[in-house]
Parts: structure tokens; sequence; C-alpha cells
């Protein structure tokens, strides 16, 4: 397996040997070992896998890491044919390197120094220098729609409270923030105090209503408990002016996914936020979602 560094700038690193890249045009560019190399360019061939899209601004690309299940329906020629993703074609044309699907994603919450890397993606396993303890796995659900992505089955509770039921929803490296029907929403809104904010669309609240947050809890399908301290459900103060907010406000990442219970594809999107504080490990050759605790899990950076 190899791994791949990111830093707060975007910008990529291989971990062993250690080689540094950019993106230009959509595309990788790599240079130093050879090995590292032809997994990137390998990565690179592949049209399906990089695309520019010019609503990115800044960004060349998007690296897609879903299941294949998501790419049925992109070929206009054939649009019942799956495509292979960045995974399986690493799988199939280096198995010495890249043994299984799987992903291991690792991010820690912002930090303001912009030197250090704030994240690592492992492809073929996981890195146990990330993460605490074990990782325990709850299968991909077989319910559709979520049963195509990474999709899971869980409950969430606030405190003492459930505002939502168990049932599915996915994980999601795309999503910034933490998504969830609109009846567990407004609960929540409603047991926080937070107030809708029009200019950064999400609930603000007060000191002092920060300072009673209580624990936010995903309890999976296999019986695992993730708890997201008050400090992990607000947006990261010192980026407050980055969505247009004020400075010195306190942010919920919590935001409302705009259908009711089961009227949606998804009763809940789990975004970068909660992967910022627990190690995720998504495994399509098991058909499986990891999760375990990093030394940022409790942390009060935010």
């Amino acid at each position: 397996m190899f791994s791949v560094l990111v830093d707060a700038e975007l910008q990529w690193y291989v971990a062993e040997p250690s080689i540094r890249l950019s993106q230009t045009s959509g595309l990788l560019l790599a240079g130093g070992s050879t090995k590292c190399t032809t997994v990137l360019n390998r990565i690179r061939g592949e049209a399906s896998l990089w695309r520019v899209v010019e609503s990115l601004h800044n960004y060349d690309g998007i690296l897609g890491i879903g299941p294949v299940a998501l790419t049925v329906g992109t070929l206009v020629e054939a649009p019942a044919e799956p495509i292979p993703t960045v995974a399986n074609n690493l799988c199939t044309q280096l198995p010495e390197i890249i043994p299984a699907d799987v992903l291991g994603i690792f991010f820690q919450p912002y930090s303001n120094s912009a030197l250090d890397p704030i994240g690592q993606l492992t492809f073929g396993g996981t890195d146990s220098n990330l993460y605490n303890g074990h990782i325990a796995y709850t299968p991909i659900t077989d319910i559709d729609p979520a049963s195509n992505s990474w999709g899971i089955e869980q409950s969430i509770t606030y405190g003492i409270f459930q505002i939502l039921p168990t049932t599915t929803g996915i994980i999601d490296c795309g999503s910034s923030l933490i998504a969830i029907a609109t009846e567990g929403f407004q609960l929540y809104k409603a047991i926080t105090g937070g107030r809708y904010d029009a200019v950064t669309e999400l609930l603000v609240i007060s000191d002092d209503q920060f300072n009673a947050l209580q624990p936010l809890k995903f309890h999976t399908r296999d019986g695992q408990t993730y708890i997201l301290t008050p400090n992990a459900q607000i947006w990261p103060r010192s980026l407050n002016t980055v969505i247009d907010g004020e400075m010195g406000s306190v942010y919920l990442i919590v935001s409302d996914l705009g259908e009711e219970i089961g009227e949606g594809d998804y009763d809940f999107i789990i975004g970068l936020v909660f992967m910022q504080r627990f190690y995720t490990v998504l495994d399509a050759t098991n058909s499986q979602v990891g999760f375990a605790t990093t030394p940022f899990t409790d942390a009060t950076t935010n």
C-alpha cells in the first residue's frame, strides 16, 4: 500500500517514498521513485478519474473515491457499464502494492500552521500510526440507494435526546458538514438554541449556548457509538471569514438535509467534519466502513 499526504493548501505528497506532487490541467504530475510514479501515471491515464470542472475555480479536478456502483450511468454510449475507480485500477494493475480495495482516510482539524500536513490517504490498507486502538467496522447497508454508496445505518442522539432514529445515510468525503433530515435538524436547532444565519446558512449560537452544548452521538448498526464533542460541533472560528461569517461568532456544523425522514435518498450525510475526528476506512473489498478514534477526536482547536 502507499499513502498520500494532503496539506492545508490541498497539495499532495506521497509518503513513502517522499515525492511532491502538483496538479496542472486536471492531471497529477509526479517525479521521483519509479514505483510510485508508475502508480500515479496509471491514475493519470484514466480520463474518467480526473476531470477539469470549471466551477472548481482554483482546483483542477476531483479525485473520486466512491464505490464502482456510483459510476453506472456516466458513460453515454454504455450507461449500464461501471467505470473502474482509482482503487480498482490500483488493485488490478499493482496488486503487489495495493492488495485490497481499501482506503484509509485521516484528517485532523484545521490548524493555523499551513506547513503541517492535515491529512493522509492510504490506498490498499490502513495506517495504525494515525488512530487509537482498533478500527470497528459496520456493514454497508443493503437499502437502496445508500447501498450504492458508502451507505450505513445509524441513529443519532444529542445529549439524552434522540434526534434521528435508526435510518440510512452515507459517508461522503465531498461534503464539508453533517447534514441530517429536517425533523432531526429542527430538534437539534431547538435544543441547542441555534439561530439560522442567512449569510453562512449555518446555525449560530452564543458563547453561553456553546458552553452548554452536549455530546452529539452516532450509534451504528453494529453497536458502536462515536461522539462529537462540543468543540467538534462548531465551525473553526479562525475560518469564520472564509464562509462570510463574523469573527468571534460560533457556528454549528450540523445542517438541514432539506427533506423529511424517509422522503429523500438519504436521511444523513456525514462529511469532513466527522472525518477530522475519526479515522475512516472505506473498504469495498469487504463491503464495510470502519471508524476509530485519533489523537484529534477530542481536540479543542475549533
